[in-house]
């Protein structure tokens, strides 16, 4: 349910995209959050799928492990871009430590869950079903933040243009 749930996210964030690409394009912060957010949804598909495929437990906790940590590497290093590097675009729509902090805790949780599984724990795959719903919803709610986000500007340039009339 939950992959399936994000393969469709997949194509509705590439619709959202494709219908507002000039804006897109045009705004680093969104360009980069709409990247980001198909990484994270892409990470998603694949622990549903290791998730699916028979084999013993401690190698899906060692392979959940594994692709946690490569999806963590995915909001410390945006996160360090943005506060170091490009500040400017934090106020263009770019990294907001409220996106940052549920995206690391999420794959934090998912390699505490993939190191319970290798442990044979019971509790490893609730750990990693509470990873999986937190990374969800964040990237969910930071889609819609995005769209709402374009619309705004849209709307804005839109209103100038009445007024300069």
């Amino acid at each position: 349910m939950l992959g399936s749930s994000s393969a469709a996210l997949i194509g509705l964030l590439f619709v959202a995209t494709s219908i507002h690409l000039g804006e897109v394009v045009s705004n680093p912060g969104f360009r980069v959050r709409n990247y980001n957010q198909t990484l994270y949804l892409l990470t998603l598909l694949v622990e549903a799928v290791l998730i699916l495929v028979p084999q013993p437990v401690p190698f899906l906790g060692a392979e959940i492990v594994a692709l946690n940590f490569a999806g963590l590497w995915f909001p410390v290093s945006t996160t360090y871009i943005f506060i170091y590097k490009h500040r400017d675009d934090i106020h263009r729509g770019g990294m907001k430590m409220s996106r940052a902090i549920p995206l690391t805790a999420a794959y934090l949780l998912g390699v505490a869950g993939g190191i319970a599984l290798i442990q044979s724990s019971r509790w490893g795959m609730y750990i990693v079903t509470v990873s999986y719903t937190t990374l969800l919803v964040t990237v969910v709610l930071g889609a819609w933040s995005t769209v709402l986000g374009m619309e705004q500007r849209l709307w804005e340039v839109e209103q100038r243009e009445k007024a300069g009339r």
